[in-house]
């Protein structure tokens, strides 16, 4: 793994993220926006994982949460969907907590309900995960 394979992944979500908002437009709910994203991963190849509890290990306790991953590609890539006016703290805190226990190296916020995805509906979060993958 290194910054161009999860680069490229993060590039291919967004493009798929970017041709569901196209299709159907913002104003609707986040449900169907998951499943429209799920349908255009599928299109396009991806695997994923998506609504399934995100475990919390604390010294060899599993702890139950109610922690729910919208979307983890890849393997690498977790996606967490949205469709609210606008994103508060709390969406990245909860994207920052899916890729730690995860241990992703990066994360997209997707707002579907801005007029442009692209410009004001997106956000890309990397760790020190990520950081310390090499280039190429």
């Amino acid at each position: 793994m290194n910054k161009k394979i999860v680069d490229k992944l993060s590039y291919d979500v967004l493009g798929a993220a970017i041709e569901v908002h196209k299709s159907v437009g913002p104003g609707l709910l986040e449900g169907v926006y998951h499943d429209c994203m799920k349908h255009e991963l599928c299109l396009r190849g991806l695997r994923f994982l998506t609504e399934f509890v995100v475990p919390v290990n604390y010294k060899g306790l599993t702890v139950s949460t109610e922690l729910r991953c919208d979307l983890f590609v890849e393997e690498l890539l977790v996606v967490e969907l949205k469709a609210v006016s606008s994103f508060v703290p709390m969406h990245q805190a909860q994207l920052l907590t899916y890729m730690k226990l995860l241990n992703a190296p990066k994360g997209l916020l997707l707002n579907f309900n801005a007029a442009n995805i692209f410009r004001d509906g997106q956000r890309t979060l990397v760790n020190d995960l990520y950081r310390s993958l090499p280039d190429d």
